[in-house]
């Protein structure tokens, strides 16, 4: 296959010497759960700098409805929550990473009932939800179906109140900026300010995922894999990036943008029918409507393939019209923004893209293979979901690995000499070789690419297919010297994409959320990871 993209550090042309710099102490990338996590931990101690792409709301967390699994309610416990969240896994989620997370994320959750964070209760008590995989209630929602929104408020709040913290709006951060293959910071862009050095002593990558790679996704349109690409590019490594999980239900209206309607709508008592009216899920799952969310979206791709329907629909017209309301009073004012009332009609959805499990390579202290670089949140791959994630598993693992990396990097701040400000660096690019092109219209064929390609179902032909386009591409889009953020986010599209179809294709097997129609067993010897990593020398 020939190779589309030339070894390239940095998608500008830069010198250290004639840029404005900020320095700081501990700098975050991403101003997310794990973000806001990780700068609240390393400013008990240091100096920090938050970076946001866009506004301090634009990220997935604040879209996320399902809530916080914590095993913290009396007839829950670590361990019951540990043994979940390994078989969701599918042989692929880590025992030592389960076990940290499931257990500090029940004390970190009790920690912020401490400190003042509203979950909601029922009679006084705190309510705890259900969502498919999990064995018990053990679903915490705060504002009913907002509790991303909710927690990510509380975080802010935070954030604003100590004088250690410095965060910045409107940032891109174009690269990791490296000395010798050691993290110094970023090359970042600000609309008034252009192009700028962060040079930080210790720096924490938690940019968040890639859904906006796909056409049909939930997710934020900040989220275009920035993270994955800009770690690549600098050697970085990176583990199971063909684990893309795709959410089963996500209202389906044609010409709008997907939203989400939350698992937790099937956790109390919603069910899943086809264009006929007909209750499908038994006849595909034990568990039914509370099976695992690549059980549920396969299940929907075969009886929309079955019916030849366009959508299926979830029912929850049998739960009284006040109580759904008051649970989910998001999703009551989103539907009836569409003229749905969830009291009388059914509810239209369909699969889309919404989390990336794989991402850069950490270890259980949240360092990258890189001196200097820390991964936290959904842009970093810890091994806790393996092959597939367990709903409300996510919020959990960005608070305790948001502060592992926050407390880690500070501590690493002692270690350093002031001399590594010192170094002077420059991005050298070739000249393009290929003309103009318009970008809005590459990346709109590149969703619709990754999504009928590389979605979820996948085979070796349309595995194939997609790398070749993505090749093409590439070559015209890869070459370019952009000014702007929209050309750096495609450049970071195709990049993700790339490595996401280039991982899909070598696993020739069924695991998790990685379904291939052409190996649909499960195989002893995938029992293991892909790691990846840019040597140097393209996409040898």
């Amino acid at each position: 296959m020939k190779r589309p993209i030339d070894p390239r550090r940095y998608l500008v042309q830069f010198s250290s010497h004639n840029l404005p710099h900020i320095f700081t102490d501990v700098l975050i990338i991403g101003g997310g759960i794990a973000g806001l996590s990780a700068a609240l931990e390393a400013a008990k101690s240091v100096k920090v700098t938050v970076v946001c792409k866009e506004g301090a709301r634009d990220c997935n967390t604040w879209h996320a409805q399902g809530g916080i699994a914590a095993a913290i309610a009396p007839w829950d416990s670590p361990e019951k929550h540990f043994e979940d969240t390994i078989s969701a896994g599918q042989q692929l989620a880590d025992p030592e990473i389960v076990k940290l997370v499931v257990e500090r994320g029940a004390e970190r959750i009790r920690e912020m009932i401490k400190e003042g964070f509203a979950f909601d209760r029922d009679n006084g008590e705190l309510a705890f939800g259900q969502e498919g995989g999990h064995g018990q209630r053990r679903i915490l929602h705060a504002d009913g179906d907002s509790t991303g929104s909710a927690v990510l408020k509380f975080l802010l709040a935070c954030v604003k109140d100590n004088p250690n913290i410095q965060m910045l709006t409107n940032v891109f951060t174009i690269d990791l900026l490296d000395v010798q293959k050691r993290c110094d910071g970023v090359v970042a862009y600000h609309p008034d300010r252009g192009v700028f050095l962060v040079r930080a002593k210790q720096t924490i990558l938690a940019a968040g995922g890639c859904g906006r790679i796909f056409r049909e996704t939930t997710n934020s349109p900040v989220a275009t894999g920035d993270g994955p690409a800009m770690a690549w590019r600098a050697g970085v490594e990176l583990m199971d990036m063909e684990f893309m999980q795709f959410h089963p239900t996500t209202l389906y209206v044609a010409g709008a943008t997907r939203a989400l309607i939350s698992e937790a709508v099937r956790g109390e008592g919603g069910l899943l029918v086809n264009s006929r009216g007909e209750r499908f899920m038994p006849n595909y799952h034990e568990s039914a409507e509370l099976a695992p969310r690549d059980a549920v979206s396969r299940a929907i791709v075969e009886e929309l393939a079955r019916t030849k329907g366009t959508c299926v629909y979830v029912d929850v017209r049998h739960i009284p019209a006040k109580q759904f309301k008051a649970r989910f009073p998001l999703i009551t004012r989103l539907c009836a923004g569409f003229g749905i009332d969830p009291a009388h009609d059914l509810i239209p959805v369909r699969p889309a893209a919404h989390y990336m499990i794989g991402g850069v390579k950490v270890g259980q202290d949240a360092r990258t293979s890189m001196p200097g670089l820390f991964a936290c949140g959904e842009v970093a791959c810890t091994g806790l979901h393996g092959a597939n994630r367990l709903g409300s598993n996510s919020l959990l693992e960005g608070l305790v690995f948001g502060g592992i990396a926050g407390r880690e990097a500070a501590a690493a701040v002692s270690t350093e000499k002031e001399e590594m400000f010192l170094h002077s660096v420059q991005g050298i690019l070739g000249e393009p070789k290929y003309g103009q092109l318009d970008l809005e219209d590459v990346g709109a064929a590149l969703r619709s690419l990754m999504w009928r390609d590389v979605g979820v179902v996948r085979d070796q032909k349309n595995l194939d297919d997609a790398e070749e386009m993505i090749n093409f591409w590439c070559r015209y889009v890869m070459d370019k010297i952009f000014d702007s953020p929209e050309g750096w986010a495609l450049q970071n599209m195709l990049t993700t994409s790339k490595l996401i179809a280039m991982c899909a294709r070598q696993r020739e097997e069924t695991r998790g959320v990685h379904f291939r129609a052409d190996f649909p067993e499960t195989k002893s010897e995938w029992h293991r990871h892909i790691v990846v990593r840019n040597s140097g020398r393209g996409w040898l």
